[in-house]
């Protein structure tokens, strides 16, 4: 009987040996980094190869994961995986959201950042929801084209000022539901196992390993 075309296809395996991570991000590369460290992979970034940061040109978080990884694979020749992640506010209609980074400007800058979303929410009116989530995707992508999508997300709440030196980009005024710290305050160890990207992370695992 001949297959069936409509049938999902096989998620292809990632073996033990170098990896690129296809982000210049350090603080994503370090979580990355400690959330690949259990199954014999050696991380390499994108920044340690030189390797140019594409335009993130999509219009969905896997779009943009997608195409960050299949760079990174065509140029170094190896599996590459890269994460699209970013802050989705609900008072905002789900801004910054795949402009969480752009929200920063060119020097990354995600002090003004965080107060430019606060800046928006509070101008919505003191009723407005004070609701976000973070959403992840990743993609991990080979050399010849061959490509794979993951994506996972975490709810909680915004708070001001922002709280916490750990972490990075909107962390420090992002409560996770069920806590009352910030990923900011949160020990690293802790944002690893609950956060968007450990949800998508586990996807991954599932699924490749």
């Amino acid at each position: 009987m001949a297959d069936d075309p409509n049938a999902p296809q096989a998620i292809r395996k990632l073996q033990p040996g170098k990896l690129v991570i296809a982000s210049h991000n350090p603080g994503k590369v370090r979580e990355i980094r400690a959330l690949l460290a259990p199954y014999g992979i050696e991380p390499v970034s994108a920044a340690d190869l030189d390797l140019p940061e594409p335009e993130e040109t999509g219009t969905t978080f896997i779009a943009n994961a997608e195409l960050k990884a299949m760079q990174a694979a065509d140029l170094s020749g190896l599996p590459a995986l890269a994460d699209d992640s970013g802050l989705c506010v609900d008072a905002l209609l789900g801004e910054p959201g795949i402009f969480s980074a752009r929200w920063a400007g060119p020097d990354k800058d995600f002090d003004m950042a965080m107060g430019a979303v606060w800046q928006q929410v509070e101008a919505k009116g003191e009723g407005a929801s004070r609701s976000a989530h973070f959403v992840c995707a990743l993609a991990l992508a080979w050399p010849d084209g061959h490509v794979e999508g993951f994506e996972g997300r975490v709810d909680g709440n915004l708070v001001w000022p922002p709280r916490g030196l750990n972490g990075f980009g909107y962390d420090a005024m992002f409560e996770p539901l069920g806590h009352d710290v910030t990923f900011g305050e949160m020990n690293p160890d802790a944002k690893y196992a609950m956060s968007h990207r450990a949800d998508a992370f586990a996807k991954f695992v599932a699924a490749v390993f």
